[in-house]
């Protein structure tokens, strides 16, 4: 059952840079006890996201009221439901600020983070692929 109610969070906990990031959102949303979850996309089923582990290892998903959310814009909404972070939503959400963000992160930050995360996976073996 999806939850209309509040913001899911899908990320990739295997990566250090994304788990670290996304252990700091979860603290500031348990601090202020906001409808804010993290879901690991290894240890979760996929199908209620409409994803494969592959599109989902590559860069960061927002559920919110059913709407899934990737990239720039899962980050966008992820900051709007955290107080300390809306500031940051709004500046990003600029419409010239947005695209530059959008480019330098899909085609910059998370073709790279994928790439280690493959390379991380290849090395621990077939057992722990995503």
């Amino acid at each position: 059952m999806i939850d209309t109610t509040g913001t899911d969070v899908l990320y990739n906990a295997r990566c250090p840079v994304c788990r670290a990031e996304i252990e700091h959102y979860r603290a500031c949303s348990e601090a202020r006890g906001l409808a804010v979850s993290f879901h690991d996309l290894n240890t979760r089923d996929l199908a209620d996201w409409g994803i494969d582990a592959d599109a989902a290892a590559r860069r960061l998903h927002v559920r919110q009221g059913g709407q899934v959310l990737s990239g720039v814009d899962a980050f966008v909404a992820l900051w709007r439901a955290l107080p300390r972070y809306r500031w940051l939503a709004r500046i990003v959400a600029l419409p010239g600020l947005r695209h530059a963000a959008h480019f330098v992160y899909e085609r910059v930050l998370a073709p790279r983070l994928y790439a280690r995360h493959v390379a991380r996976m290849h090395r621990s073996g077939p057992d722990h692929a995503a």
